[in-house]
């Protein structure tokens, strides 16, 4: 089949006129696809034509975004007066401009088919918020939506207000003293992070940063009850991989992840009201520990470079394999080189360097470390420090460090380059070479 297909070299500036031109594109663009045979079944001919169809299609949503972002943007969210989340605006994105992003019901049919078997539908989802992040107003109100409490927060909240705990499956909160502590539980993956943590930690995070009745929140990784590291606690094993190969992570899994749960580690719960940036904004904000039994992998070496102090067991060890994964390490690449410098973040993120919580590198990131027996008094003894003189202070001096070092605006334009490039990753031949190499994904039950 022909590849060849006439793209609309140009928006002309009136949104309605284009969205109608480039939405007629992107149909044919489909049509044509959906002609071929399904993608385990091309051969190298209908490959390259798949490929190219999908090309053209993506170099047209760059075309009609880089000039109408900010008009689509205006529109979703009712001229920015409105909040919206960013799992519902790409879905939104998809019913004002036809073909712009997939639907509910395309990502839905893809869901159900192994990384590998996908088409790649969601890199045009990170296209949509490559765009929108890319531009100050829109990126900051998406970052203000997303750092919002989450809608089934004030529900758990009051609970854990009522029983003192709180079992969200796999993440839970307890109060212990004058902290309030997040579990995660995900034993059956080590405490690994997938679609079934996501919301659960999200609101957990959300619970422990609007409890009035603790004054810092721990993080930790629950008891592992069986297999080799029964009996243990494991902090975060990272994305799980198992369900990555099976095509059981969607790409919005990666930002929501970074602008919602671990963003608001990092930055506190916003208000509507007022933005959260440091300089003119406010947010609600706690001091955050984390709290290392046996490994931080992956994800759980991200959220360390994201938490105010960090206590480590003497035998625990960190690492960022995101070149046997394929795939971007989240925020470390923009965080790791604050804590160990230029060269060994690169090392780490490139070369798979391991850092040993009990070394001279380990301790950069790990403000203590202990016998693994001492972990639950050192916990006390550090939320006791950073309470004793108060934590107004404490919460100004954060918000100083942050704005120092990772201003709110920097990490918008950070997040709308991860937006763009994760999406490629993700989709990537290399992402299943490796996993299958590296991980043995094929032959794991998911």
């Amino acid at each position: 089949m022909d590849a060849d297909i006439s793209a609309p070299v140009a928006a002309t500036g009136d949104f309605a006129a284009d969205a109608a031109t480039f939405s007629a594109f992107w149909r044919n663009a489909r049509d044509r696809l959906g002609r071929l045979p399904v993608k385990p079944q091309r051969d190298a001919a209908a490959t390259r034509t798949a490929e190219a169809l999908k090309l053209a299609a993506r170099d047209a949503r760059f075309t009609f975004l880089r000039t109408h972002a900010r008009t689509l943007y205006g529109r979703l969210t009712d001229g920015q007066r409105k909040f919206v989340r960013i799992e519902r605006l790409v879905y939104a994105a998809a019913d004002a401009v036809p073909g712009l992003v997939p639907t509910h019901a395309d990502v839905s049919a893809e869901s159900e088919l192994r990384q590998s078997d996908k088409e790649g539908l969601e890199i045009d989802q990170g296209i949509l918020c490559n765009q929108f992040l890319a531009d100050p107003a829109c990126g900051l109100h998406l970052c203000h939506a997303m750092l919002l409490p989450h809608e089934e927060s004030a529900e758990a909240l009051a609970k854990f207000q009522r029983d003192g705990r709180l079992d969200l499956g796999t993440a839970k909160v307890e109060r212990q003293g004058r902290a309030a502590v997040l579990l995660l539980s995900n034993p059956r993956f080590l405490n690994s992070e997938d679609v079934s943590t996501q919301l659960a930690t999200e609101i957990g995070a959300d619970v422990c940063i609007l409890d009035p009745h603790s004054e810092v929140a721990v993080l930790r990784g629950d008891v592992v009850p069986a297999g080799k590291y029964a009996g243990r606690r494991v902090y975060n094993s990272g994305i799980n991989l198992t369900h990555l190969y099976h095509g059981r992570i969607p790409f919005l899994w990666f930002l929501i992840r970074d602008m919602g749960f671990v963003n608001k580690i990092v930055r506190g719960v916003a208000r509507p009201d007022v933005t959260p940036d440091e300089v003119a904004g406010d947010s609600i904000e706690k001091l955050w520990i984390s709290a290392v039994d046996t490994f931080a992998i992956g994800g759980g070496c991200q959220i360390l470079l994201a938490t105010d102090f960090n206590i480590a067991a003497r035998d625990a060890y960190m690492t960022l394999p995101a070149r046997k994964e394929g795939i971007i390490p989240a925020m470390a690449n923009l965080r790791l080189a604050r804590f160990v410098g230029d060269r060994m973040a690169r090392q780490a993120i490139m070369y798979e360097r391991r850092f040993e919580c009990d070394s001279e590198e380990g301790r950069l990131i790990c403000d203590e470390v202990v016998d693994p027996e001492a972990i639950d008094r050192t916990i006390d003894h550090v939320v006791d420090r950073l309470t004793g003189s108060g934590v107004v202070g404490a919460i100004g001096n954060r918000r100083a460090l942050r704005l120092a070092a990772e201003p709110l605006d920097q990490f918008r334009r950070y997040v709308a380059l991860y937006a763009r490039e994760q999406a490629y990753c993700h989709f990537s031949p290399a992402l299943i070479s490796n996993l299958e190499h590296y991980w043995n994904a094929q032959n794991r039950r998911a």
